[in-house]
């Protein structure tokens, strides 16, 4: 194999991303039904299940659409959410576990539908598999698919001991759990199709247009540094790009740096040994991996958290060393791009959904699950606009803590949590 090599700063998918307009900067006074703040997967669903519902949509991002965690991530469909429903009952009771529980499949499917509607081109592919490291991990996933099971989710086949092989190339692992309905793509050039899909439903978007102020009241107006927006509702979808808008969640969430390389293009016949199905892979560990191939056979494996969203220094060497324990036959591939992002955490590992004084709604903290959870919350915004608030307000009552230590100390905190988690993996408990 050849020798590794620096990588570059773009990520893969900003390279291989579809042809998008650069959107104007917003300047001067607009009005419209409802302003959406950022352009990620949360703003772009809303804004375009609003404006197929006929509400006059502007969408305020500050960079370009796809810029944060929605063009940056695993692009893996991942169904449900970071905490699974046995947990939610426990904490919640039945009636919230219900209601959630029988939303939990929907993001995929929106995905699908929106794909299928609008003819986007992201590589969708089918399949994901979560891989047991231990077996105390696998006799996990036993328990996860008869709790799916319950909740409606049958796609699911267990992989027990050496039958995994036929799907992952490597020895890591003892068994897996196959989501048939799962899958995966290219998540920034999802994110693009579906804006395209806005504005061809009448929706305006303006980048390069972070906001700089909130005033509440009716309307609500919206500020930029050379503009405003007039709205009746407006929807804060900036999750953890989304500094100072929402002041009194700050420190119920915190943001969360993940970083993933690249490799070069990976010959045929290496790729069908690695993943012979070209499905997506995520292992159970606390500080888990996941990881698979693009449409020209690059693999693509990422991993780590970085608590308080920095990225660290060099990326591919935080990376490299799991992604070769993995896959022994790539020690020393060359990688062609490594890049981070940051994603929004919050302590109960659920998303955080609420309003501001009766007209400004947010939905944000996905930890982990946005790519599936964006699409489900874009659909239940659009139906709470819209007085339809019952779906809406299921997860908006479930309250939301801060993190110990307040802010000064609640990355520390978080961190040293991780840090016991990521020793009971490396004992494997």
């Amino acid at each position: 194999m050849p020798t590794a090599s620096s990588a570059p700063a773009r990520s893969y998918y900003a390279a291989s991303a579809a042809a998008a307009p650069e959107r104007v900067a917003l300047a001067g006074e607009v009005t419209s039904d409802v302003c959406v703040i950022g352009g990620g997967f949360t703003g772009v669903s809303s804004a375009l299940h609003l404006a197929e519902r006929g509400y006059r949509v502007v969408l305020l991002e500050s960079a370009r659409i796809g810029f944060g965690a929605s063009g940056r991530n695993g692009g893996q469909i991942v169904n449900s959410y970071s905490r699974d429903m046995d947990v939610i009952a426990a904490k919640y009771g039945e009636t919230t576990a219900k209601a959630l529980g029988s939303m939990a499949f929907e993001g995929n499917r929106i995905i699908r539908e929106r794909v299928a509607t609008y003819g986007i081109e992201c590589d969708l592919k089918d399949g994901n598999l979560f891989a047991a490291c231990t077996d105390s991990q696998y006799r996990g996933l036993v328990e996860h698919r008869a709790l799916w099971n319950r909740y409606g989710h049958e796609a699911l086949e267990l992989l027990e001991g050496e039958t995994y092989r036929r799907e992952i190339g490597s020895d890591r692992y003892v068994g897996a759990l196959l989501d048939h309905s799962g899958g995966h793509l290219h998540p920034l050039n999802l994110v693009l199709g579906e804006a395209a899909a806005l504005e061809s439903q009448g929706g305006t978007i303006f980048e390069h247009s972070p906001v700089t102020e909130i005033v509440h009241g009716d309307p609500v107006v919206v500020k930029t540094s050379a503009g405003s927006v007039r709205a009746r509702q407006v929807v804060v979808a900036g999750n953890a790009y989304a500094k100072g808008l929402l002041p009194a969640l700050e420190g119920k969430s915190i943001p969360c740096g993940t970083q993933v390389v690249a490799t070069a293009p990976l010959d045929e016949t290496t790729a069908r040994r690695l993943l012979p199905f070209d499905r997506c892979v995520e292992d159970c560990n606390y500080l888990l991996d996941y990881y698979r191939l693009s449409r020209d056979r690059r693999l693509i494996y990422g991993g780590g958290v970085t608590y308080g969203g920095r990225s660290p220094a060099d990326i591919e060497g935080a990376i490299r060393p799991n992604l070769e324990k993995t896959f022994p036959e790539l020690r020393g591939v060359k990688i062609d791009y490594a890049w981070s992002g940051n994603f929004l955490l919050t302590l109960n590992r659920l998303p955080q959904f609420g309003r501001i004084n009766t007209n400004v709604y947010y939905a944000q903290g996905y930890s982990g699950h946005g790519v599936t959870a964006t699409h489900l919350a874009g659909r239940l915004m659009a139906e709470a606009l819209s007085d339809d608030v019952e779906r809406f307000d299921a997860f908006a009552d479930i309250p939301h803590s801060p993190f110990p230590g307040g802010r000064l100390f609640r990355v520390p905190a978080t961190a040293l949590g991780a840090w016991y988690y990521g020793l009971r993996d490396r004992l494997g408990r």
